[in-house]
């Protein structure tokens, strides 16, 4: 089993409008509240053997014990979410799990045959897209764990735990120190 202790915790959707998206899970899931990043930018960026990236904007959240990604791609720029969708188009993109030893979990799905898509560096945070989309039908990101970062995605929960049907579904990013 190559992730074998690695549980899947995320859940991403590509989608039009991520104010809407966040709404509609909100208000049907009990989704959230959702952290949105406008814009987003990385610090390193790679997309299939090029410095490409996409201008996306990202909402994240909580239902359960899942953390859920909306993404929304302002841009034609060829990326991962392109691969999958055309403009106006929306679907099920990817799953994440954290990885305790990034190189090397990357390298096992990589040695299985699996493609590199995408690999970045943001917020002190080492990620990949892998594509298994021949295997489960959407592509697999590894996504590091350091401690900053599990802390915030610990805040997330928390805010999600405690919320109450009616509460405002957005929730406020706070910096997030490497």
């Amino acid at each position: 089993m190559l992730l074998e202790k690695y549980p899947i915790f995320q859940q991403a959707y590509l989608v039009n409008d991520l104010e809407e998206a966040a709404k509609k899970w909100n208000s049907v899931y009990g989704a959230g509240p959702f952290v949105f990043s406008p814009h987003h930018q990385c610090d390193k960026f790679e997309y299939r053997n090029t410095n490409q990236e996409a201008d996306v904007s990202y909402a994240f959240g909580y239902v359960g014990d899942t953390m859920i990604q909306f993404i929304e791609q302002h841009d034609e720029t060829p990326s991962i979410y392109r691969d999958m969708y055309k403009r106006g188009e929306e679907g099920f993109h990817h799953i994440g799990v954290l990885v305790s030893d990034f190189d090397t979990e990357l390298e096992k799905l990589l040695s299985h045959g699996f493609d590199l898509a995408c690999r970045l560096y943001a917020d002190g945070v080492d990620a990949a897209y892998v594509d298994t989309r021949k295997l489960n039908g959407v592509f697999t990101e590894l996504h590091g764990d350091p401690n900053h970062i599990l802390g915030e995605f610990s805040r997330w929960k928390r805010a999600h735990d405690n919320s109450k049907l009616g509460d405002d579904y957005h929730l406020k990013r706070v910096k997030i120190n490497d």
